[in-house]
């Protein structure tokens, strides 16, 4: 059996492109979650809240000082509370004076202080649920911190919504 051999056929060259002018920038795609956008302020006013709830229940038992993973626990949520809470106010500013926040600088800024908050508070999270299961087993007063301590992965996962709504291009 013999290979088939390619057919070489003319082709003309294609005219040159007309010279285009330089862009000045290039626009972001608009996505749902967005800086500047009512999803994106949504899912920063739900991170706010869930940090909120963290600090209060934790801030309200007597013992908590008493174990370093939850005041490491409170830390992470008061951070995670403020960051949030800041970047809310950004968003209805920009809301209102119909302003976009989302240029490149703006949205690696804010990619990077969700990733260290939402390490942290992951990083809490795990503390606290391993030290609650340990004292769990052995007292029986630290219902409210295992109630809380099961709600962080619920705002743990909104701040992950938020890096795949605006991941840096």
């Amino acid at each position: 059996m013999r290979p088939s051999r390619p057919a070489v056929h003319p082709v003309e060259a294609p005219p040159p492109a007309p010279p285009t002018p330089a862009q000045r920038g290039v626009r972001m795609k608009d996505t749902p979650g967005a800086p500047g956008t009512p999803a994106g302020l949504g899912l920063r006013l739900a991170q706010t809240f869930f940090a909120a709830a963290a600090l209060a229940v934790m801030a309200g038992t007597n013992d908590f000082p008493s174990v370093s993973a939850f005041s490491y626990l409170v830390a992470a949520a008061i951070l995670q509370c403020l960051w949030s809470l800041s970047l809310a106010i950004m968003d209805i500013y920009a809301l209102l004076v119909k302003r976009s926040l989302r240029n490149a600088r703006a949205v690696c800024i804010f990619t990077i202080g969700d990733g260290i908050t939402g390490t942290l508070t992951l990083g809490a999270a795990c503390a606290s649920a391993g030290i609650t299961v340990l004292i769990g087993n052995d007292l029986n007063i630290w219902q409210r911190i295992i109630v809380q301590v099961l709600r962080l992965p619920l705002r743990w996962l909104s701040l992950a919504g938020l890096h795949l709504r605006h991941p840096v291009s």
